[in-house]
């Protein structure tokens, strides 16, 4: 069997918030689930007892990289079944964990793209801290010095505004994807895709499949072989689709268990 190397984003692809399960049947019929994540002494994230055998079997038979745009704070409270991954893609592609230290080699290498080619994070800060925003940017964060997020209230949050983020962002070299109650403002150079471009050189993988529901999993998922998303997220909204990509038929965490799924039925 070829080396094969498995990417798979985390919230709302592998793990699943309560407000993101998307169960609509009765109580009695909801699937068995397991705590993924506990926050401030609480549970916050869950994958089904399926989807944890399957993502056990998917470790033994090839390699599993999980790759997100949580720091690596937000990532390290994550609990998956199984060893700890040898590799591991933080802060969207711009933190690189090996055996969960920060790969050095992989830091400079970034730090040098970002100096040529981006603006710097202040100037996008300085963008978002506009009062005339305070109504829908409601908290702003920095993730890790690499790029910046916001706490939105989206109902509040006029087309017009993302419009003209996006305008600005592309002129500075960065990009914008909105997840949820969350907006990200992310240099081009940091992305999912190269980062995983790197660890599939460094361990000879021969196919890359790899799973996400965001935009900014979408050069992710365009790079690999073999895709899967599911039928939720900025990919489904945007109707994302491509010859190698394949659908869920379900939403929801319900969506988790069917991509692991599948992807165990390709690499047995």
């Amino acid at each position: 069997m070829s080396p094969t190397l498995v990417a798979c984003d985390l919230d709302r692809t592998l793990i699943y918030s309560k407000n993101a399960l998307w169960l609509t049947g009765a109580d009695k019929d909801a699937p068995a689930m397991v705590v993924a994540e506990v926050y401030d002494g609480a549970p916050l994230s869950f994958m089904t007892r399926t989807a944890q055998e399957h993502l056990l079997a998917v470790k033994d038979a090839a390699t599993f990289v999980p790759v997100t745009t949580r720091t690596q704070a937000q990532y390290e409270r994550v609990q998956l079944p199984g060893p700890v991954p040898e590799y591991a893609i933080t802060s969207n592609g711009g933190v690189l964990l090996h055996h969960g230290v920060p790969d050095t080699a992989w830091n400079e290498q970034l730090s040098a793209q970002l100096a040529a080619a981006c603006a710097p994070l202040e100037a996008i800060e300085a963008h978002l801290a506009n009062p005339d925003f305070a109504p829908w940017i409601l908290r702003l964060r920095r993730a890790e010095d690499l790029f910046a997020y916001a706490i939105i209230d989206r109902d509040a949050m006029p087309d017009s505004f993302l419009t003209e983020l996006k305008q600005v962002c592309a002129d500075a070299g960065w990009s914008v994807s909105v997840q949820g109650r969350k907006l990200y403002c992310v240099p081009l150079p940091i992305n999912k895709c190269g980062a995983l471009a790197e660890v599939s050189l460094r361990t000879g993988a021969e196919t890359v499949i790899a799973a996400g529901d965001s935009l900014l999993d979408q050069d992710m998922l365009a790079g690999a072989h073999l895709a899967f998303r599911p039928l939720h997220g900025e990919l489904h909204d945007a109707g994302y689709l491509a010859s190698h990509l394949r659908l869920t038929s379900v939403r929801g965490i319900m969506a988790g268990e069917e991509i692991l799924r599948s992807i165990l039925a390709e690499i047995s």
